[in-house]
């Protein structure tokens, strides 16, 4: 009747998603860098400013479902409901079906006021308008998504995310780029814009960028509908991985209404906690630039001043320099993200696993589960978060060093490496929260999530609207929210779920390596620039940029000698990589292995 998928463990879904994630961030990190040269910081501003208010709606009208669908189908396959795991799938698509026309028409119909009172950009709303229809497809393909993850078959999510970015890069760049070429070659030939006049260059880039925004922001849409669509028709094709003998020996299925209040009832506390986590983000967001345009106004000539140099050289107008540093911030955020997506994958995956012990009440499943998820996010998390902070500067010269963005650099540097040195608290706060899920007590991320919400937003009204600090204190609020979500999180889930880790496997060293390959990769870079020319933001490659990528290399391979040498990664760790149990027993056998 199916075909049987084979079901995978914990470790090895996570990896499939790590690995899936990690090609999306490398994706996205291409897709940005000519993107922001096409559209410049004042254009990465609008797109910014449409991500906001897209990304709140998205969550609430995704919130909860996802996951309580994984959490359901993965208790009814533990349980030989399979009968039960059919109508999840099913009653789940009705209700996405619902969300997701509710979420597009919300979005579509708050586009202006947002755009116009809250950003005071009314152009934004070509973007928001763009990317409006990719929630309601996001939403279908959720269905499938959860129902696959709750079978412990990663591979599907996996591959229609590396879809959904390749044509985001694709089709968002190709669209842009149709844009400012043609407009620009209007201005030069007509001296109009979308048949208006303008004098000169920088009031041409101005009326485009909101447009060229518009269209690269299409690419996500367009992406969302090919990821659906390969879910949708994968789904025809291979079925359910539900076996004929497996359903007729099923236990009878319960009422479609009970199961729908069951979903409905595990979906709600996330729905919650979405709900004030992204109302939060969309405060903190139009907090930031309405605290911006109070520390302009107070004291612009401090603001120029600073950053004079970037602001002459990009051509930014007086009325634009808001929507500038904006831009600047959100450019800064562009590698913050990476490690969190890819330990993200951890949590997904230990969503049905750790469900399923719980259901059974396997509590040696449930130790293993949360001490591997903690130890291996600490493991990535740690020395990246640390290598990127030292390297923030080269590394933004890598990315934007000799292109229309290069003047960002000094602006975007120290916001960066201040993130980035507290990569680990956003790294581990999504798959502790999805354990605390998995486990039935997504009330308490809602109870973290408004603590943290609350000193974020006061930190951004003392900060931000300082004209000392002005965009650069955006980041501190971020931080303090994240590290009082992770700790009471943390301490939640270990007290609920009974479970005392070993804090020195899991934590310490992982720290203590990240610090020594941190050390040696900074003395490495500095000693190496010395043997090429003087850093020069005007040249993508350069002695700055030459120092860094050795320097990476550098730092991974200490990390991972310093890791081995004491004994920081486990038989477990070595086996979900590819040919993991021959080098787990090489190490084994020179008693590498924790």
């Amino acid at each position: 009747m199916e075909k049987v998928e084979k079901k995978q463990s914990m470790l090895n879904g996570a990896l499939i998603l790590m690995i899936a994630t990690a090609i999306g961030s490398i994706i996205g990190a291409l897709y940005k860098l000519p993107l922001t040269a096409l559209i410049g910081e004042v254009g990465r501003g609008y797109f910014a400013s449409a991500y906001q208010i897209y990304v709140p709606i998205y969550a609430i009208s995704m919130a909860g479902l996802p996951v309580a669908v994984s959490k359901l189908v993965s208790e009814y396959f533990a349980s030989n409901r399979y009968r039960d795991a059919l109508n999840v799938k099913k009653i789940a698509w009705k209700m996405f079906l619902v969300t997701g026309v509710a979420g597009t028409v919300l979005l579509m119909i708050l586009a202006y006021p947002y755009s116009a009172f809250i950003c005071e950009k009314p152009q934004t709303v070509w973007s928001i308008l763009a990317i409006a229809p990719s929630i309601f497809f996001c939403c279908l393909m959720s269905t499938y998504r959860g129902y696959y993850e709750g079978s412990r078959n990663m591979v599907p999510t996996a591959v229609s995310e590396v879809i959904e970015n390749i044509a985001r890069l694709v089709i968002g760049l190709l669209l842009s780029y149709i844009v400012m070429h043609f407009g620009m070659k209007s201005f030069y030939s007509t001296k109009t814009i979308f048949g208006i006049a303008v004098e000169n260059e920088s009031q041409a880039l101005s009326k485009l960028y909101p447009v060229a925004a518009a269209a690269a922001i299409l690419g996500v849409t367009i992406g969302t509908v090919l990821a659906f669509l390969f879910m949708h028709i994968r789904f025809k094709i291979r079925g359910t991985g539900i076996t004929r003998i497996q359903l007729v020996n099923s236990l009878p299925a319960q009422s479609k209404s009970e199961t729908a209040k069951k979903l409905i009832s595990l979906a709600i506390p996330m729905v919650i906690s979405s709900l004030v986590l992204n109302i939060s983000n969309l405060i903190d967001a139009s907090l930031i630039q309405k605290c911006l345009a109070v520390a302009l106004e107070k004291d612009y000539n401090t603001i120029y001043e600073m950053y004079k140099n970037s602001l002459v050289a990009s051509g930014t107008l007086k009325e634009d320099t808001k929507t500038y540093l904006y831009g600047c911030y959100f450019a800064s955020q562009d590698l913050r993200n990476i490690i969190p997506s890819i330990t993200m994958a951890l949590g997904v995956s230990a969503i049905p696993a750790l469900s399923a012990a719980y259901t059974l009440k396997d509590k040696k499943t449930q130790k293993s589960t949360i001490e591997s998820v903690l130890r291996i996010t600490s493991i990535i998390a740690l020395p990246a978060g640390i290598g990127m902070g030292i390297l923030s500067e080269p590394i933004l010269m890598l990315f934007y060093g000799g292109s229309n963005s290069q003047n960002l650099i000094p602006i975007a540097a120290p916001i960066m490496a201040v993130c980035n040195f507290a990569t680990f608290f956003f790294a581990i706060s999504s798959p502790i929260t999805n354990m605390l899920q998995s486990i039935g007590r997504a009330d308490v991320p809602v109870k973290s999530l408004i603590v943290g919400s609350v000193v974020k937003i006061v930190a951004d009204i003392f900060l931000v609207s300082n004209p000392k600090y002005n965009i650069k204190g955006a980041v501190v609020g971020t931080i303090l929210c994240y590290v009082i979500i992770v700790v009471i999180n943390l301490v939640s889930l270990l007290r609920i779920a009974k479970v005392r880790i070993n804090l020195v496997s899991v934590f310490f060293k992982p720290l203590i390596c990240a610090l020594i390959s941190g050390g040696v990769g900074y003395m490495a870079y500095v000693g190496i620039e010395h043997f090429f020319p003087v850093s020069d933001f005007t040249r993508r490659i350069n002695g700055a940029t030459i120092s860094c990528i050795i320097s990476v290399g550098i730092i991974m391979v200490v990390y991972l000698i310093s890791m081995l040498l004491m004994r920081g990664l486990s038989e477990d760790d070595i086996k979900m990589l590819p040919k993991g149990e021959k080098i787990a027993k090489m190490l084994e056998k020179y008693k590498l292995l924790g």
